[in-house]
């Protein structure tokens, strides 16, 4: 056997000196040749990296003065940012973990997962059971962490959402039988929501599903129905809702009541100003200093702008920007190897991810109203974090799969 080996060995090496063809392999051997041989997109990883480093840094520089001054956190001013490590490391291992799982698994538990967080968010509202903060009812104690389901109902409706649009594409056209379940099912989501009540992350659910039935290529007339009946719908719950009017007063003049309705937005300016070029310095914000109501949470913008400056805040919107433009190739890959449900779960987390940064971001500077919504992967906040982890993993996942499928190998 070894000396026939070599025997065709010298002969191979003969007919390579001679001119001889090299033999022909089949078309899809010499396309999957050419395909790139890493398992995972590293330009991805890197921004994901990135991006909970920075948090990481500016919770803690927002948080010490807050802090060294609470009786509850022991005055010591590393509280948050050990706090914040622990979550960054919980959501590293959940996203390990739902790494693991395939797609064909999440298809099959998304309908499941979703009726699992319709139940969380209707515990949240029974007196005893849900916690209330600052006036909302959006937590349930766990001892030793406080659970929001609607940080869960984010990627619950991603897989669902997906999920229904695969299984709907026959009638997607039809009003009836397309339409009609999903506005009922996000109409139960949303009731649930505002009785919270969490205005911010019903937004981000809505866009959610409108986004991906717009992916899935359902009826444009009904869209355009839906995108007029919107702002009726909006303007309704803010008139019915005194505290959200005073929150669109707040927004168009915060300068006219600089001490109450305008008071967060004023200082988030401020600091927006003060931050100009090149910012005053890691560690040096005032604003961060019992002026910035939220720092290190819903106003952790306004810090970054303020420390590092309009060159800071162009990094962050371009790391997101990375994000969701990979999570939509990613989907476009998915798409043209013909795995739907894969293509609308990774298109959906770049929607639910993007619009979230973007209202975070918009609020931050003036430019939307004040909503209650933590800036993905920066801001301190257990629940969040971790979700965002395993919607990275998903993502991440689904590239994986799109990889080896088209080197012809199983997943």
């Amino acid at each position: 056997m070894v000396a026939l080996t070599a025997i065709r060995d010298r002969q191979a090496g003969r007919d390579m000196r001679a001119g001889a063809p090299e033999p022909r392999r089949p078309a899809a051997a010499q396309a999957r040749m050419h395909l790139p041989q890493t398992q995972f997109d590293a330009l991805l990883i890197w921004v994901l990296v990135a991006l909970l480093a920075l948090g990481l840094v500016m919770v803690y520089s927002a948080s010490i003065a807050t802090a060294e001054a609470g009786k509850f956190t022991g005055y010591q001013p590393t509280y948050y940012l050990l706090r914040h490590g622990t979550y960054i490391a919980v959501g590293v291992l959940a996203g390990l973990f739902a790494f693991q799982v395939p797609l064909t698994a999440w298809r099959a538990g998304a309908p499941y997962l979703f009726l699992s967080g319709v139940a969380l968010l209707a515990l949240v509202l029974i007196p005893g059971i849900g916690r209330e903060v600052n006036g909302s009812n959006r937590w349930l104690s766990l001892y030793v962490i406080n659970l929001q389901p609607s940080e869960l109902m984010k990627l619950f409706v991603v897989l669902y959402a997906a999920s229904y649009t695969v299984r709907k594409v026959k009638v997607k056209d039809t009003f009836v039988k397309a339409f009609m379940p999903m506005f009922a099912v996000m109409l139960l989501v949303g009731c649930l929501l505002l009785m919270e009540p969490d205005m911010g992350a019903f937004v981000v659910i809505l866009a959610i599903a409108l986004g991906m039935l717009w992916l899935g290529g359902y009826n444009i007339k009904i869209f355009f129905a839906l995108l007029l009946a919107l702002p009726v719908a909006f303007a309704a719950l803010i008139y019915f809702s005194p505290y959200r009017m005073q929150r669109i007063v707040g927004f168009l003049d915060p300068w006219s009541d600089p001490f109450g309705k305008g008071y967060q937005l004023s200082h988030a300016l401020i600091a927006f100003g003060r931050g100009e070029w090149f910012g005053v310095g890691l560690g040096g914000s005032v604003e961060k200093l019992f002026y910035l109501p939220e720092a290190h949470t819903d106003f952790l913008m306004a810090v970054i702008a303020e420390e590092l400056g309009l060159l800071g805040v162009t990094a962050v919107i371009a790391l997101f920007a990375l994000l969701v433009l990979r999570s939509f190739q990613i989907g476009r890959h998915a798409a043209f190897l013909e795995r739907n449900f894969s293509a609308l779960t990774a298109q959906g987390i770049g929607v639910w991810l993007g619009v979230q940064a973007m209202i975070n971001i918009g609020v931050n500077m003036g430019v939307l109203p004040t909503k209650g919504l933590t800036l993905p992967f920066l801001s301190f906040g257990g629940s969040g974090l971790v979700v965002n982890c395993i919607a990275a993993a998903v993502l991440l996942r689904v590239d994986y799969e799109n990889r080896r499928v088209a080197r012809g190998l199983p997943v």
